[in-house]
């Protein structure tokens, strides 16, 4: 029977408190989230042999997530992904955002979604842990017009599927893009360069010196973002490829193969060394942002003393495209009064089949 439990994790700058909240399917699985900045502190998933351990890198203490971290399992918004220069221009008027990453906005500028401290309800049924997550968001946050009301939704049910579901609403036109900011690691190496990956997607965003789309998307075929079919990713990352280069790893956007709005298809497949464990990301977003942790270098650790190098784990971000308020070739990601902002991304472990047929129906794409 899934369960939801709730017990303090301090306070925030001194002032706020935090609370810890544990889903827990009742088969093995069990998620952890913070009040603050709506991070998932930690995802744990049983291995084939039914051995839990955690696929999700987290932080020790609040304080780790309070002071600046490259953005550790939390919501990030308004914006994901970066805004040019950031500024924007809607319905004739100029917006601009605090400039945090190389002279753009990145993540909703540097007082984003995953400062804030969120309101959390719990519930549970006979299938599944749930806990909704709100924020009110005021006009001109970071720069941004329109009073934001969010949502974000996490549910753990008894197959062990995680997804989080985002809704918003606004009271002035503005612009909306959401995702969960989750480093994994599915397996027991200290880097995810053993790991495959493969991303439902056949075209791709270069990026220029800022991480800012420098052309339309590009097809992956004969480049080293080609990941059609399963991929070891150090395999990848040892390409002698300019854009790989430039970002250090990967840290682009991948455009997902087209659907219809609303629609849950798969975008990812991550499989572990061994094939000890394995997640399908599914999601209703055009885009996925991958990000190998290129800038993390040993400064933070986790809570047994391991720090978080370079490539020891990876970001499947699900969003839409980086720069879309300035690009409209891209799937537009305007938000209007009377309109409702719904999107969700599933976390699906089919290795647990396994374990028991019964709970894991089929996840081909």
């Amino acid at each position: 029977m899934p369960t939801v439990h709730r017990k303090p994790f301090g306070r925030a700058h001194g002032q706020s408190e935090i609370d810890l909240w544990t889903l827990d399917s009742g088969a093995g699985v069990r998620a952890e989230i913070l009040t603050y900045g709506g991070v998932l502190h930690s995802l744990t998933v049983p291995d084939t042999e039914g051995g839990p351990g955690p696929v999700v890198r987290s932080l020790p203490a609040l304080d780790d997530y309070t002071d600046k971290n490259p953005y550790f399992g939390a919501v990030v918004g308004r914006y994901a992904n970066r805004i040019a220069h950031g500024r924007f221009t809607l319905d004739g008027a100029t917006y601009h955002i605090p400039a945090n990453d190389r002279g753009h906005a990145l993540h909703g500028g540097p007082d984003g979604f995953h400062t804030k401290v969120w309101e959390a309800a719990g519930d549970r049924t006979d299938t599944a842990a749930v806990l909704r997550l709100t924020l009110h968001s005021p006009d001109g946050d970071m720069g941004f017009p329109g009073a934001l009301d969010v949502t974000a939704t996490y549910t753990l049910d008894t197959t062990g599927t995680l997804a989080v579901d985002y809704r918003a609403v606004t009271d002035r036109p503005t612009v909306v893009n959401l995702t969960n900011h989750s480093y994994l690691n599915l397996g027991h190496d200290d880097d995810v360069l053993g790991h495959t990956l493969q991303v439902d997607a056949d075209a791709y965003l270069p990026i220029d010196p800022g991480s800012i789309p420098e052309s339309p998307p590009a097809p992956v075929a004969g480049t080293p973002f080609d990941l059609t079919s399963p991929r070891r990713i150090g395999e990848r990352l040892d390409h002698p490829d300019a854009q790989l280069r430039r970002a250090g790893g990967f840290d682009h956007c991948w455009v997902l193969r087209p659907a219809a709005p609303g629609t849950l298809r798969r975008a990812a497949r991550l499989t572990a060394p061994g094939e000890v464990r394995t997640l399908e990301l599914w999601t209703t977003e055009p885009g996925l942002q991958v990000y190998t942790a290129n800038q993390l270098d040993g400064a933070f650790t986790d809570g047994s003393g391991r720090r978080h190098r370079r490539h020891g784990s990876l970001c499947l971000e699900t969003q839409h495209l980086p720069d879309s308020p300035n690009r409209p070739g891209h799937p537009t990601t305007v938000l209007r009064p009377g309109e409702t902002l719904r999107s969700r991304t599933e976390w699906r472990f089919p290795h647990l089949r396994a374990a028991d047929n019964r709970l894991w129906p089929p996840t081909a794409p």
